[in-house]
């Protein structure tokens, strides 16, 4: 399948974009933002069966969607189906041989540059590093182990607004289980999410009580995974939050809550500034929290403003420092140029992975050298290789694009103030970004939940899924 086409936009408009990424983006530390919202009340929270409808379609449906494709064709469903379908498709992942194949041909023919200068990352990955990685890839790593892990949860896809949507969705057996829409950012996928499936879905195997268990719900964004390509413009994070409001009504939930880091942490403001009905509440552990006179100095390159406490100026000078070292570098090139990027990554294995370790969350990880951490070469590359076999890399990066440069974890830049619904945040302790409680509570008018943990990064979820899972429960526990 060609790459497709981005609608051009007013000239007056990539010039803004351009302004406003190069202003706000070296500023403003960390890709991702979340938010987290609770119910100062206990409600009820419990799932309403499925649609008649969608029962239906479940049980007709014999033959799956799957992906099966050499060099990234994903081939977007919403082209084969007709516009107004609201169906729900059982999906499996299928890459075939072929592709991979491909894959590890392009690995061990791969040309590369002559060594950094530097002994340290801010040249960009080490060639050392990222060669003894690349080369694992393309003689030991096995990717039919994570396409059999995936396809051993329920998988479907379903078009909304043009675009196939594909989800993992796991019910608990707990009857009162509350329906939880988590999301990914980047560079992460529903990969970063599997091994929360388990501690939120049967918390009672997992150190939790029955009345904590989840009905999840895991999509994978558009643009990303297994999921369509948008031919054209205006997928920001706005319509995406409003498409995922319509996934939970197709799948007959009438009460949920919605959580996310990263992209998914923008997404799940959006959707509680939004209010849909039968949203509850948003969770954040990357919240979107930093005043506007902060951001402003941040931007400015200090001063910082006055009258800040001691946590606070720390988290001030943190991400000056940050801007200051380039860390953001990726976030500006794909807010402006997102398909000059997709030359590289859709061409070149090295390239994609060495542009995906670029994300300040990777800085610190072994890569399974370290045996204190928890993420291995083999969950790196799960998440690698998805977005080589399903050419990803190019549409991913237009999500910056659209969201025109708005700072990542600026308060004003989403509006947090005007959120009426309840809202939970957890900062994890390795995680570049830490924003002081005080910011949290001055940017969400319901704050009822905050925590900051030692352990955990970025990519949280999958750095520490049981403790991922235990804030989730805290986070969520006055709705039931």
């Amino acid at each position: 399948m060609s790459h497709l086409t981005v609608e051009a936009r007013h000239l007056s408009g990539n010039a803004r974009r351009t302004r406003d990424s190069t202003a706000r983006l070296l500023g403003i530390y960390g890709p991702g933002l979340a938010l987290c919202l609770s119910l100062p009340m206990a409600v009820p929270a419990q799932a309403a069966p499925a649609s008649r409808e969608t029962r239906a379609t479940l049980e007709r449906s014999n033959n799956m969607t799957e992906l099966n494709t050499i060099d990234a064709p994903l081939r977007t469903p919403a082209t084969l189906t007709p516009a107004a379908d609201t169906s729900i498709r059982p999906f499996r992942a299928k890459v075939s041989d072929e592709a991979l194949t491909d894959l590890r041909r392009r690995i061990h023919t791969t040309r590369w540059p002559d060594k950094e200068t530097v002994a340290d990352q801010s040249q960009g990955v080490p060639l050392a590093k990222l060669q003894e990685l690349v080369r694992y890839w393309g003689s030991g790593y096995n990717w039919r182990r994570i396409e059999a892990k995936l396809n051993s949860y329920p998988q479907f896809t379903t078009t909304i607004d043009g675009v196939d949507i594909h989800f993992i969705h796991v019910r608990s057996r707990q009857k009162n289980a509350l329906p939880v829409i988590i999301t990914h950012g980047w560079p992460g996928s529903v990969i970063e999410q599997l091994k929360i499936i388990g501690p939120l879905t049967d918390p009672t195997a997992h150190g939790g009580s029955a009345d904590d268990a989840f009905d999840v719900v895991i999509p994978s964004l558009p643009g990303y995974g297994f999921s369509g390509k948008p031919t054209g413009t205006g997928w920001d994070p706005d319509h995406i939050a409003r498409a995922w409001a319509e996934l939970m009504k197709r799948l007959g939930y009438t009460r949920y809550v919605a959580q996310g880091g990263d992209w998914g942490s923008v997404v799940s403001v959006a959707m509680a500034r939004q209010a849909p009905a039968g949203l509850l509440a948003v969770h954040s552990n990357l919240p979107p929290v930093t005043p506007p006179e902060v951001s402003a100095a941040l931007a400015a390159g200090g001063p910082a403003p006055a009258g800040l406490s001691e946590q606070e100026r720390a988290t001030f000078d943190a991400s000056l420092a940050g801007g200051k070292k380039g860390l953001l570098t990726y976030f500006a090139m794909m807010t402006a140029r997102p398909q000059t990027i997709g030359y590289g990554v859709a061409d070149s294995p090295a390239f994609l992975a060495a542009w995906i370790l670029v994300h300040p969350g990777f800085a610190t990880w072994a890569y399974g050298a370290d045996p204190q951490q928890s993420l291995t070469k083999d969950d790196v590359l799960d998440d690698i290789t998805l977005y080589w076999l399903t050419n990803s890399g190019t549409s991913s990066g237009r999500l910056y694009w659209e969201n025109m440069g708005r700072g990542a974890v600026s308060a004003a830049a989403w509006k947090t103030t005007e959120i009426s619904l309840p809202v939970a945040v957890t900062v994890f302790g390795e995680d570049a970004y830490r924003p002081p409680e005080s910011w949290a509570r001055r940017a969400f008018p319901k704050l009822i939940y905050f925590h900051e943990t030692d352990k955990g990064g970025h990519f949280a979820a999958w750095e520490q899924p049981e403790l991922f899972a235990s804030e989730l429960r805290a986070a969520f526990r006055p709705l039931r």
